[in-house]
């Protein structure tokens, strides 16, 4: 909704991570994620018979800094004799379709955010944005939540995560992820248009039942492999999956579920490429916590856990000290207390060890998770595996998770401390 202090390597790492992503090489076929050397990022990419400029760089040459040498001009082409009747008429400028989900007029009309959009009520606060309810002035069939974020609160890290965030976001189309419908640049804010949520925090829906089953965690589980399947074959990690990022669409339809927050998303384009520290704690899979390099892999450890609160109540890794927290996390310290899981189907119990696994080689990957035993089963045999007193556990975590929430919206500086203020104690306290 979607973690650090600005450690004292933090840029170096962002560095890193741009220089792993210059060399593309072709990854073996049994990784976690398929890589692709052409990734979008860099490109034009087609849509029908218009040439789209993607956003990453159209945003880069916005944010980027002016070279101060001076470009050298190009020579001068040769004469050549045309025959009269073989000119071409001139060639016509390739159309720049940034949004072509966006009401119009759009950002590329030249037209003011202010001049299109009128603002409803606020929906949240972030760090250093707020999100509100708006209408387009013209085009006024819906609404939509408006992530507007000030310019003078960011750092350069900030507007280069907000340009991959952007940029990611443009190009996907998948019906179970947010959809970004515009972006504007003004003097001093961002707008980011998005698809508004209004069935609100999905485990929010969750607590709320009086009947809760297997099918029904099953049901969400598979939407949620489904889209990071489709970020993972497009060569993105999420990198911040966590129940707040679990969102529903409609106020009455619990079915239709979609992931938000591409905050810390980042294009992978060869494995082990990514070193930044970033996630949220009880989320965040070993291998960011021990400083390795990671990839697409470390987002299905954030779905093993997801999958064990859904089914379980609580999360496998609930320490009120971070240090601890992160001790277990780094040895995989977890167990299926019987109280909760004697009931529990075993095959599920086997996918969340799959997932849940310290070695991000030996993980199940998106593609191969939605092929498991429990994730194909029988829809009936599943209904008949009540959650119930689950459930009511599930309503205690979840109440408990939106006072802290709450909590640290107040008190947070910015988005990069959610992994702790003392992260580098914690972690070096952790190995002891």
């Amino acid at each position: 909704m979607r973690i650090f202090n600005k450690l004292k390597n933090e840029r170096q790492n962002r560095n890193a991570e741009k220089n792993n992503n210059q060399s593309v090489a072709s990854p073996p076929q049994d990784t976690a994620a398929s890589y692709k050397n052409d990734a979008p990022s860099a490109h034009r990419v087609k849509r029908g018979s218009s040439v789209v400029v993607t956003v990453g760089d159209y945003l880069s040459n916005m944010i980027a800094p002016k070279s101060k040498s001076k470009p050298k001009p190009n020579p001068a082409p040769k004469p050549v004799a045309v025959n009269q009747q073989e000119q071409k008429p001139p060639h016509k400028p390739a159309k720049i379709d940034l949004f072509p989900r966006a009401p119009q007029p759009d950002s590329t009309s030249g037209a003011k955010f202010e001049d299109l959009y009128e603002f409803k009520r606020v929906l949240g606060h972030g760090a250093f944005s707020t999100v509100r309810e708006a209408k387009h002035k013209i085009d006024r069939k819906k609404t939509y939540a408006i992530k507007c974020q000030e310019r003078s609160k960011m750092t350069n890290d900030d507007e280069e995560a907000l340009v991959d965030e952007v940029s990611i976001l443009q190009e996907f189309d998948h019906s179970a992820i947010v959809c970004l419908y515009d972006f504007f640049k003004e003097r001093k804010m961002y707008y980011l248009v998005m698809e508004q949520m209004q069935g609100g925090e999905l485990f929010d829906r969750i607590v709320a039942k009086a009947y809760y089953n297997e099918k029904e965690a099953r049901d969400v589980c598979k939407i949620v492999l489904e889209a990071i399947e489709y970020c993972h074959i497009n060569n993105v990690a999420h990198r911040d999956l966590k129940p707040e990022n679990l969102l529903l669409v409609h106020k009455t339809d619990d079915q239709i579920v979609k992931i938000g927050d591409f905050g810390f998303a980042k294009r992978v384009k060869k494995p082990n490429s990514l070193v930044t520290q970033c996630g949220t704690p009880g989320y965040v899979a070993p291998e960011i916590l021990e400083g390795r390099k990671y990839d697409t892999r470390a987002d299905m450890w954030s779905v093993g856990v997801i999958l064990y609160i859904l089914l379980g109540g609580y999360p496998p890794f609930n320490e009120n000290n971070q240090r601890m927290l992160f001790r277990k996390i780094r040895k995989g310290q977890y167990e299926f207390h019987e109280e909760y899981w004697g009931s529990v189907s075993q095959e599920a119990k086997n996918l969340i060890s799959s997932l849940l696994n310290i070695d991000p080689n030996a993980r199940l990957s998106a593609s191969q998770a939605l092929k498991d035993k429990w994730i194909t089963s029988d829809a009936k045999l599943l209904e008949d595996k009540d959650l119930g007193t689950n459930l009511e556990e599930l309503r205690k975590w979840n109440a408990v998770r939106k006072v802290k929430a709450a909590v640290k919206s107040i008190i947070a500086a910015n988005k990069m401390t959610s992994l702790g203020s003392n992260l580098r104690n914690d972690l070096d306290n952790a190995e002891e």
